[in-house]
Protein backbone atom coordinates (compact mmCIF):
# COMPACT_ATOMS: atom_id res chain seq x y z
CA UNK A 1 0.00 0.00 0.00
CA UNK A 2 2.49 2.41 0.73
CA UNK A 3 4.03 1.75 -2.92
CA UNK A 4 0.40 2.93 -4.30
CA UNK A 5 0.63 6.03 -2.27
CA UNK A 6 4.45 6.80 -3.29
CA UNK A 7 3.06 6.38 -7.49
CA UNK A 8 -0.01 8.52 -6.48
CA UNK A 9 1.63 11.50 -5.12
CA UNK A 10 4.21 11.30 -7.97
CA UNK A 11 1.57 11.33 -10.37
CA UNK A 12 -0.14 14.55 -8.65
CA UNK A 13 2.96 16.14 -9.51
CA UNK A 14 3.01 18.20 -12.73
CA UNK A 15 5.65 17.95 -15.06
CA UNK A 16 6.64 21.61 -14.77
CA UNK A 17 7.26 20.65 -11.34
CA UNK A 18 8.73 17.53 -11.36
CA UNK A 19 11.18 19.21 -13.41
CA UNK A 20 11.89 22.31 -10.79
CA UNK A 21 12.02 19.72 -8.35
CA UNK A 22 14.97 17.64 -10.34
CA UNK A 23 16.79 21.55 -11.20
CA UNK A 24 16.70 21.92 -7.41
CA UNK A 25 18.37 18.34 -6.31
CA UNK A 26 20.72 19.13 -9.10
CA UNK A 27 21.59 23.03 -8.40
CA UNK A 28 21.79 21.92 -4.41
CA UNK A 29 24.27 18.90 -5.32
CA UNK A 30 26.64 20.99 -7.49
CA UNK A 31 26.77 24.40 -5.24
CA UNK A 32 27.27 21.62 -2.61
CA UNK A 33 30.60 20.66 -4.39
CA UNK A 34 31.40 24.03 -5.69
CA UNK A 35 31.50 24.92 -1.96
CA UNK A 36 34.04 22.57 -1.50
CA UNK A 37 36.35 23.16 -4.63
CA UNK A 38 36.14 26.75 -3.43
CA UNK A 39 37.67 25.88 0.14
CA UNK A 40 39.99 23.96 -1.50
CA UNK A 41 41.13 26.43 -4.31
CA UNK A 42 41.45 29.11 -1.75
CA UNK A 43 41.86 32.45 -2.44
CA UNK A 44 38.81 35.32 -3.85
CA UNK A 45 36.84 31.65 -4.86
CA UNK A 46 37.17 31.05 -0.67
CA UNK A 47 35.63 34.69 0.07
CA UNK A 48 33.65 33.81 2.85
CA UNK A 49 30.07 35.75 1.03
CA UNK A 50 30.87 33.66 -1.61
CA UNK A 51 30.34 30.66 0.59
CA UNK A 52 27.89 32.40 2.34
CA UNK A 53 25.66 32.35 -0.51
CA UNK A 54 26.06 29.62 -2.64
CA UNK A 55 25.56 27.84 1.24
CA UNK A 56 22.27 29.59 0.99
CA UNK A 57 21.38 28.41 -2.86
CA UNK A 58 22.00 25.10 -1.19
CA UNK A 59 19.79 25.50 1.59
CA UNK A 60 17.08 27.21 -0.82
CA UNK A 61 17.05 24.17 -2.64
CA UNK A 62 16.66 21.83 -0.26
CA UNK A 63 14.07 23.93 0.74
CA UNK A 64 11.74 24.77 -2.41
CA UNK A 65 11.94 20.91 -3.05
CA UNK A 66 11.02 19.68 0.21
CA UNK A 67 7.86 21.99 -0.33
CA UNK A 68 7.00 20.91 -3.78
CA UNK A 69 7.57 16.82 -2.65
CA UNK A 70 5.14 17.76 0.17
CA UNK A 71 2.39 19.69 -1.38
CA UNK A 72 2.82 22.53 0.19
CA UNK A 73 0.35 25.10 -0.66
CA UNK A 74 3.11 27.74 -0.23
CA UNK A 75 5.46 26.19 -2.56
CA UNK A 76 5.33 29.34 -5.48
CA UNK A 77 6.45 31.32 -2.21
CA UNK A 78 9.72 29.41 -1.69
CA UNK A 79 10.24 29.09 -5.44
CA UNK A 80 10.00 32.91 -5.95
CA UNK A 81 12.71 33.32 -2.90
CA UNK A 82 14.55 30.29 -4.48
CA UNK A 83 14.60 31.96 -8.19
CA UNK A 84 16.22 34.90 -7.11
CA UNK A 85 19.10 33.03 -4.60
CA UNK A 86 19.91 30.71 -7.48
CA UNK A 87 20.06 33.58 -10.06
CA UNK A 88 22.43 35.60 -7.50
CA UNK A 89 24.49 32.57 -6.91
CA UNK A 90 24.90 32.33 -11.13
CA UNK A 91 25.77 35.87 -11.47
CA UNK A 92 28.25 35.60 -8.43
CA UNK A 93 29.68 32.51 -9.76
CA UNK A 94 30.38 33.69 -13.24
CA UNK A 95 31.99 36.68 -11.74
CA UNK A 96 34.50 35.47 -9.36
CA UNK A 97 35.08 32.31 -11.82
CA UNK A 98 36.39 33.74 -15.12
CA UNK A 99 37.55 30.52 -17.16
CA UNK A 100 37.18 28.20 -14.35
CA UNK A 101 34.82 25.18 -15.24
CA UNK A 102 33.48 24.10 -11.74
CA UNK A 103 32.09 27.97 -10.94
CA UNK A 104 30.78 27.93 -14.97
CA UNK A 105 28.88 24.80 -14.10
CA UNK A 106 27.68 25.94 -10.93
CA UNK A 107 26.64 29.14 -12.78
CA UNK A 108 24.62 27.77 -15.81
CA UNK A 109 23.26 24.84 -12.88
CA UNK A 110 22.00 27.79 -10.70
CA UNK A 111 20.53 29.72 -13.94
CA UNK A 112 18.55 26.61 -15.27
CA UNK A 113 17.05 26.35 -11.51
CA UNK A 114 16.25 30.02 -10.75
CA UNK A 115 14.41 29.63 -14.57
CA UNK A 116 12.80 26.81 -13.13
CA UNK A 117 11.80 28.21 -10.31
CA UNK A 118 10.27 31.28 -11.75
CA UNK A 119 8.15 29.63 -13.88
CA UNK A 120 6.81 27.53 -10.62
CA UNK A 121 6.03 30.27 -8.58
CA UNK A 122 4.39 32.54 -11.35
Amino acid sequence: MATKTKQQSSEQLSDDMQQCIANCMECYTVCLQTVSYCLRQGGKLADAAHIKLMMDCVEICQTCTNFMIRGSEQYKLTCGVCAEICQMCADACSRIGENDKQLALCADTCTRCAESCRQMAA
